[in-house]
């Protein structure tokens, strides 16, 4: 794994100066540069289409309520223990399998479209994109990908071929963060996974809703903190 490598800075002015308390949508334009999306992610903002399936005009959203992953608060069931026996978690050998496996047409509620496919390419080949991988043998069988800037990590989606196959990423995922959690804290840092909603899904491993002011608030603390060493 290299260091993440800076783009050049966006040209566009990001901000939440303005946005009302309950809405989530904050801005409409700009593009899909990297530049771009890490000043989205370090202002509290991410991208989403506006139109069906994810298409234009672009959105940038910052949901109040946010929802989000306490590293600590991650609920494993015993059926999920005996799959996470099963599979085997990787991370970064299959990232644009895995944002293909999310953006399936076949899935309800799709919205990754081609040029956002292509632009999270583009940052898990600067170093800032991930992907957590769960594998039946030679098969992927589900993951998840996202974006890691110091302690935060921002999920962007998740899927599954198989039971269980997406969870078994997220546990992986929260074992990868909490390796070194005491040394980090200990520090003055900070960790956590933003996934944008909750959802009664998401509720039952563990997520929380936070008031978009308070996650905002905690922001700069994560973005200060150290990556994780699997991402370096």
């Amino acid at each position: 794994m290299t260091p993440p490598v800076e783009p050049p800075p966006s040209p566009w002015h990001l901000t939440l100066d303005g946005a009302e308390p309950g809405e989530d949508v904050v801005g409409v334009g700009a593009d899909l540069s990297p530049g771009t999306l890490l000043a989205a992610y370090r202002t509290g903002i991410f991208p989403m289409g506006l139109g069906e399936g994810g298409r234009g005009p672009l959105g940038w959203w910052s949901p109040d309520p946010r929802g989000v992953l306490e590293l600590g608060d991650l609920r494993v069931s015993r059926s999920l223990r005996r799959s996470c026996r099963r599979l085997e978690v990787r991370v970064n050998t299959a990232f644009d399998e895995v944002v293909a496996g999310c953006a399936d047409p076949s899935r309800s509620g799709r919205w990754i479209t081609p040029a956002v496919a292509r632009a999270y390419s583009e940052l898990h080949g600067l170093g800032w994109a991930h992907s957590v991988e769960a594998w039946d043998g030679g098969d992927l069988v589900g993951g998840l990908y996202g974006i890691a800037v110091g302690g935060l990590f921002a999920g962007e989606s998740m899927f599954h071929r198989t039971r269980d196959a997406s969870k078994v990423a997220l546990v992986g995922l929260v074992d990868l963060l909490v390796a070194d959690l005491d040394d980090v804290r200990a520090s003055g840092g900070d960790r956590l996974v933003d996934v944008q909603w909750s959802t009664a899904h998401l509720a039952g491993l563990g997520i929380t809703e936070v008031p978009r002011a308070a996650y905002l608030a905690r922001l700069p603390r994560l973005l200060r903190s150290p990556l994780p060493a699997v991402w370096r």
